[in-house]
């Protein structure tokens, strides 16, 4: 009985990380932050800032990139506690604020990898932290959700096609009604 509870407690364990994991990476990641990391990677004036950054003492870079993911890490836990406390559009708009700084840190980290996995310690926690990620990722729990995320994002992008298609193509009645819709709406307000 025990063994049995015990076992349910890690599999619920296990499910909320999974949970967690992939509403970070799958929404919030490729869906937010990845554009965003592009978009500041092709910026033309963080290339002199890498060129800079390479001629930049590694404790100095250690220290840049500490407080950077530091602040990050600190603003995404006050909009977790501005969630919690009710005000959702507040920590909702603090949370994506943050996500042009974790996109400059993600690529700060990017060019000075080199430089920062020098520092021991540092290399220690990124390869335990890549393990945890790892570990997650092998979980059988992990792969069925992600099995069942991406035939659910293929079904709603089958549904979308499928209403642009009905509603939104060409001259459909529905277009025609709301141009209809418009003009008449159109014709009352300049009276």
């Amino acid at each position: 009985m025990l063994k049995q509870f015990q076992q349910k407690l890690i599999t619920l364990l296990q499910l909320l990380l999974v949970i967690t994991f992939i509403v970070f990476e799958e929404l919030i990641w490729e869906q937010i932050a990845y554009p965003v990391y592009r978009y500041v990677h092709s910026l033309q004036i963080l290339q002199k800032v890498e060129r800079v950054l390479g001629r930049v003492n590694r404790y100095v870079v250690l220290v840049i990139f500490i407080v950077l993911l530091g602040s990050v890490e600190l603003l995404g836990m006050y909009a977790g506690v501005l969630f919690l406390g009710g005000h959702i559009l507040s920590g909702l708009l603090l949370y994506i604020s943050k996500i042009p700084i974790a996109a400059f840190t993600f690529w700060m980290f990017r060019v000075t990898e080199e430089k920062l996995m020098r520092f021991g310690w540092f290399k220690w926690l990124y390869e335990r932290l890549m393990g945890a990620i790892g570990w997650i990722k092998s979980l059988e729990i992990y792969r069925g959700t992600m099995a069942q995320v991406h035939t659910t994002k293929e079904r709603i992008k089958i549904w979308i096609r499928t209403v642009k298609a009905r509603y939104f193509s060409g001259e459909s009645a529905f277009v025609s009604r709301l141009k209809r819709l418009y003009r008449g709406i159109k014709r009352i307000l300049k009276r």
